[in-house]
């Protein structure tokens, strides 16, 4: 059966739901490996080169309350995170700009907490896009009014990303209760709606079912200009009220993205360095994944931690794995 369902997505025939399900509940590691093939070949028919992006944070105080149940990114959130509050100033944030595009990082993810209706996230996207080449990413979740996006919009931003974490409301309101799932959505198709590349991805292992995945997944065909689907797996952080919840299992992290994959064969599957774990890289790529995130040079000016957890991917030794597979980083 997996076979047949494997054959039929090599010849670029539509899957059902039924068979994206047996993808999802393959065990035996035999069908793994047979599934992350699959999902390599198809990323590979499209393209070989292998985005990678950067990171400015802009500001780690977020003004959601009560906190999201995993958050260590947030002020006094967690010891092993951003425990102290920051909002970097326009000369912080240029600073970080120019070393990425000095090390040739070819995009900057710039995001910060809430409470600003978008103000510091167009702020960010400003600096970028007139002191550099650098392609942006936009990601302060659903913090956007109208003004804010069609001000990103004008300003040329190249995606904005709100990742709705998980469609399943219940779920989503025991973990985040202070976050509006309905806002998140409507940012998205606005995002959409205002032409601008629309990155929105999945959360893992907070305690989803597998068909809440699938379901999440054709949710995300509703936006036009969906281009960028982030694969995320948990990991806890200490002092935060899920710290002791069991991280998401790496195979089971690489099975949705093979899938996410071989659903949408021309887009870009992003693996943030943290979540899945710097030392994790190459197993992304040889799941399908074509973007890596948190990607930082040694040129950086500030500190990092990573969202999600606090390890993040070194620029030369990430370049060299993606180079060690046959495939080509793509630099400015």
């Amino acid at each position: 059966m997996i076979d047949e369902i494997l054959n039929k997505a090599m010849q670029g025939q539509e899957l059902s739901d039924d068979e994206f399900l047996e993808l999802l509940n393959i065990t035996e590691d035999e069908d793994y490996e047979k599934l992350f093939s699959v999902a390599r070949q198809i990323r590979d028919n499209q393209s070989k080169v292998i985005k990678l992006t950067s990171t400015v944070h802009i500001t780690n105080k977020c003004q959601i309350q009560p906190r999201c149940e995993y958050c260590g990114f947030a002020e006094e959130t967690s010891s092993k995170g951003y425990y102290n509050a920051f909002y970097k100033s326009n000369e912080e944030i240029l600073d970080a700009v120019n070393s990425i595009q000095e090390a040739s990082i070819p995009r900057v993810s710039c995001s910060g907490g809430y409470g600003y209706k978008g103000k510091q996230a167009v702020n960010a996207c400003r600096i970028v896009k007139e002191n550099s080449d650098l392609e942006i990413l936009v990601n302060v979740g659903g913090d956007l009014n109208e003004k804010s996006i069609s001000q990103l919009a004008e300003l040329g931003a190249d995606t904005v990303c709100c990742n709705l974490e998980t469609i399943n409301e219940d779920v989503f309101y025991q973990r985040k209760p202070g976050d509006s799932l309905d806002q998140r959505k409507l940012t998205c198709k606005r995002v959409s709606d205002a032409g601008i590349g629309l990155s929105s991805g999945l959360l893992l292992g907070i305690g989803e079912s597998v068909e809440d995945r699938l379901r999440h997944l054709r949710y995300l065909s509703n936006f036009e200009t969906l281009e960028e689907i982030p694969v995320m797996g948990f990991n806890p952080y200490d002092d935060t009220p899920m710290a002791n919840h069991p991280p998401f299992p790496l195979k089971e992290q690489l099975k949705i993205v093979a899938v996410t994959r071989i659903m949408y064969p021309s887009i870009r599957i992003t693996m943030p360095t943290p979540t899945v774990g710097p030392e994790n890289v190459e197993f992304s790529l040889n799941a399908g994944a074509n973007n890596l995130a948190t990607v930082i040079a040694d040129n950086y000016p500030h500190e990092v931690k990573g969202v999600g957890a606090p390890e993040y991917g070194n620029y030369n030794e990430v370049v060299n794995v993606i180079e060690k597979l046959g495939l080509i980083p793509q630099t400015i």
